[in-house]
């Protein structure tokens, strides 16, 4: 019985690895068509917005793998991640079209797509290319997430995504200053999100050497 557990959680990450893998690599391949068109005022077309928003949505599951402990990755890495990019892309790009058109939307599907990182039964030589390819892509990811929300502010200033008092709930909330306290986390949370890659990557790749 435990060997038919291990080989459906084996067989339930591959194919949704996979699956999400899948959706980076047509985000990808949509915005280079964009690019090769110079359709810089359409970067963000319904099918890309589409492909990115499956994609990234779909990401939360990881962090119930790790709940679960269907993955060794724990919550406190995988947490952070995935919930600055959902933030990007439905708190951003979703909720204020006026971002879409930059040229940092092209490099955050791009940083994305190829940092994304695969559970499961992954070839090596995948591992190696995920692990590596993250030294320069995770940082210019993480860039344009932090450029991307800093051309929101002038938009989340002017936009109704707010709720002053008095209210029936007596609650305040202000998705300005909201964006502001996640860019300031930003600043310590980047280097330390980087550093836990680094060990990640020397603890992946040696073990790949010895199997």
């Amino acid at each position: 019985m435990a060997g038919f557990f291990s080989l459906l959680r084996r067989t339930y990450l591959t194919l949704y690895n996979w699956i999400v893998c899948f959706g980076m690599v047509a985000s990808v391949v949509l915005c280079c068509k964009d690019l090769e068109r110079v359709q810089a005022m359409n970067m963000y077309t319904t099918p890309l917005r589409m492909s990115l928003l499956l994609a990234q949505t779909a990401a939360v599951l990881e962090i119930i793998h790790g709940l679960v402990g269907l993955v060794r990755s724990p919550v406190s890495a995988t947490l952070p991640q995935i919930g600055s990019r959902l933030y990007v892309t439905w708190g951003i790009l979703y909720s204020f079209p006026e971002t879409r058109t930059h040229f940092l939307v092209s490099s955050l599907v791009i940083s994305w797509a190829i940092t994304e990182e695969l559970f499961g039964s992954a070839p090596s030589w995948l591992q190696w290319l995920r692990y590596s390819s993250f030294m320069l892509f995770y940082p210019t990811g993480i860039s344009s997430e932090v450029g991307l929300i800093y051309i929101a502010l002038p938009y989340i200033m002017m936009s109704e995504y707010c709720l002053r008092m008095p209210n029936k709930w007596n609650f305040s909330f202000d998705y300005y200053y909201c964006a502001l306290l996640i860019l300031g986390i930003y600043v310590p949370g980047s280097p330390h999100m980087f550093t836990y890659m680094l060990g990640q990557r020397k603890k992946v790749l040696s073990r790949s050497k010895t199997d």
